[in-house]
């Protein structure tokens, strides 16, 4: 059964274009006569090392995206572990990501946007004379209860205890 692999190499910086294209070539045809198949090829570049490995501070980043058998892609560890370009890589596999990933947007496309949603307009009264709105503003200040006067406005011949306790 096949199944969707990633697999990310480092090679060493010293090595030549030409012998980097030979050992991708390589490793591809290894696949292909395996009975996989390479998705994609792609060459990420130089890049700096997050840390030291086997003296090398940088490193040519090379990533694979096959279609093969586990049988093969143990052997494709196991010519990337004794060759001497290769200083570092990984495989991922990559079919049951695409599965919870594809079920993730399957429930995301069931759910209705609400930016999708058409905004209703608010619905409004017609509108009435500004006179009539002046009146009712007018008739609902009556009807709010007063409130008690401030302290400032005690009567200053109050004894002491009356002016605090009305604070």
């Amino acid at each position: 059964m096949n199944r969707t692999y990633e697999i990310m190499f480092i090679v060493r910086p010293d090595v030549e274009e030409a012998e980097l294209d030979k050992l991708i070539e390589g490793f591809s045809a290894n696949v292909t006569n395996g009975g996989g198949e390479v998705k994609s090829v792609e060459k990420m570049g130089r890049r700096r090392l997050a840390y030291t490995v086997r003296k090398f501070n940088d490193g040519f980043y090379i990533l694979l995206n096959v279609a093969a058998a586990g049988s093969l892609i143990t052997e494709i560890e196991r010519r990337l572990r004794v060759s001497e370009q290769v200083i570092k890589f990984i495989t991922v596999r990559m079919d049951e990501e695409e599965k919870r990933l594809a079920k993730v947007k399957a429930i995301r496309d069931t759910k209705v946007k609400r930016s999708a949603q058409p905004i209703a307009a608010p619905v409004q009264a017609p509108a009435a004379a500004p006179d009539a709105d002046a009146a009712k503003a007018e008739a609902e200040e009556e009807k709010k209860p007063v409130a008690a006067a401030p302290a400032e406005h005690v009567a200053s011949d109050a004894p002491p205890e009356t002016v605090s306790a009305a604070v």
